[in-house]
């Protein structure tokens, strides 16, 4: 009886055993039920994968918005940038002339910036200057002064010389046209070619006032090297108002700017065809280069670095000597002589009174007919040059670099126009500027007019009659002794800003 108690009572333990494993199961049962209806499906890593790439879409859809923004911010500007360099509508002519200017050509060349470079541009390079520049099929027939193109929408004239306010010098710069290449019977049957040159075309003139070296640096050849310069050769100067005399006087320069042959366009029959063309050098300043508008930042100093070069000169800076027996150890002082105006009357003493300062001097008198290499090469050697105002100054462009301009300006209130023409150019060329003042007591003008005449006491009455009238008194009607002792502390001071005056 007692072992039957035993067994029941181990049976129940097995049934609460079991009762308990059968609840257990049911709650997993009920919890993965739960489970399923209120949690999505998927593992967690796939979940946390899909977040990263929707985040990443939208950060891409974010880079595309702004690139596009950024885009359409940069062709605004650039299109902003081009319309301030094309010409307005109702200017078909540049310097100068009239005529109305079609609208689609306007726009025509202010689309694209690949539209641009195949398109003609004419404008305002600068307040003296216009230029034109065109690219693709270019033919110059230079005996009717007309450059055909294509494309071209409209037609264009232009006198190739930086003065182009200036009527009387325009009136000896003879005009050219740029034409569309067409067949139509608004221009003449289109040209053939019969020379080919791979060259930008340069169109200039020798016009206006070319003879006189301030206007053929500051008009001409520093707007030549200004324009030539980016092309490194590969330019052929196309010359108008040709004068055989004037380009073989500067050939070397011309020669170091373009490896091709120069020619007389006026008198040349061919038909030049070309792949691009300017037509008219830009103006910056008065013997000067802004090196902000330029290509490739080139200034001054490149161009004067290329007239060593073309003419052949030793110094590029106004250092002495190493050989102590070479008498450019002693620095050497260049006087230009004037002869018809503005001359130094007492320029033997000027002299004498240098020597005793130590300076080696020489005295130097160019005109029209003098070599310009050989003149070039005295004041290259020179350290110091002293000069009344005049374009015999111009002659600082060969001077090395350290050296001393000493500008003697004539009575008459002229600081303006010294400051314009040379002590401003100096700076750039990396040459020091003194100026020596002219008073009443050191000018002829005091003999030649009462002390009471406002020529001698209000000078600026004579400036309010214009440009003639002051150069007919001041410039031309006037010669100078200046006062040695003044003028010897000026070569004082000269000596001062030279390596030669700092050794000794």
């Amino acid at each position: 009886m007692k072992s039957n108690r035993n067994l029941t009572r181990g049976d129940g333990r097995r049934l609460g055993n079991a009762a308990l494993i059968a609840f257990m199961l049911g709650s997993l049962l009920v919890l993965s039920l739960v489970r399923a209806r209120f949690s999505p499906i998927g593992k967690p890593g796939e979940a946390i994968k899909t977040e990263e790439q929707e985040a990443m879409r939208k950060g891409s859809v974010k880079m595309e918005t702004l690139e596009a923004a950024d885009e359409a911010a940069a062709s605004a500007a650039a299109a902003e940038e081009e319309e301030e360099t094309q010409p307005k509508a109702g200017d078909t002519t540049a310097g100068g002339g009239g005529g109305g200017a079609s609208s689609a050509a306007v726009a025509a060349a202010s689309t694209t910036a690949t539209d641009h470079l195949t398109k003609p541009v004419c404008y305002e390079s600068s307040r003296r200057s216009d230029t034109c520049e065109a690219t693709g099929d270019v033919r110059v027939h230079g005996r009717s002064q007309t450059i055909h193109i294509s494309p071209l929408e409209q037609e264009w004239k232009v006198k190739p010389y930086c003065r182009k306010h200036d009527a009387f010098a325009l009136s000896h710069v003879k005009e050219w046209a740029l034409r569309p290449l067409s067949t139509a019977d608004t221009y003449p049957a289109v040209p053939h070619c019969t020379v080919n040159s791979s060259a930008t075309a340069f169109v200039l003139s020798t016009g206006g006032f070319t003879g006189n070296p301030f206007h053929d640096y500051t008009d001409v050849l520093i707007p030549a090297f200004i324009t030539a310069h980016r092309f490194a050769g590969e330019v052929q100067f196309l010359v108008s108002s040709f004068k055989s005399w004037w380009t073989n006087r500067y050939m070397q320069i011309f020669q170091r700017l373009s490896k091709y042959e120069l020619v007389d366009i006026d008198n040349d029959d061919e038909v030049r065809c070309y792949r691009s063309v300017v037509v008219g050098p830009t103006f910056h300043k008065e013997l000067g280069v802004d090196a902000s508008r330029t290509p490739s930042g080139y200034s001054m100093v490149d161009f004067r670095t290329m007239l060593r070069g073309a003419l052949g000169l030793e110094r590029a800076v106004a250092e002495p000597s190493g050989d102590r027996w070479d008498i450019r150890r002693r620095p050497r002082l260049l006087i230009i002589s004037r002869r018809n105006s503005r001359a130094f009357l007492n320029e033997r003493a000027m002299a004498d009174m240098a020597m005793s300062l130590g300076f080696d001097v020489r005295l130097g008198e160019p005109d029209i007919s003098t070599d310009v290499s050989k003149f070039a090469r005295l004041v290259n050697s020179a350290d110091v040059m002293v000069g009344v105002h005049g374009a015999g100054l111009t002659n600082m462009v060969f001077l090395p670099a350290g050296a001393v301009l000493i500008q003697v300006v004539p009575y008459g209130g002229l600081e303006w126009l010294a400051r314009g023409t040379f002590k401003e150019p100096a700076a750039d060329m990396q040459i020091h500027y003194l100026e020596y003042m002219i008073q009443l007591d050191e000018t002829t003008l005091s003999e030649q007019y009462p002390k009471d005449d406002p020529v001698l006491k209000d000078p600026y009455s004579i400036h309010k009659q214009g440009w003639n009238a002051l150069k007919m008194v001041y410039l031309d009607k006037q010669n100078v002794r200046p006062h040695l002792g003044r003028l010897k502390n000026t070569f004082m001071e000269a000596l001062k800003l030279l390596p030669h005056g700092h050794t000794n």
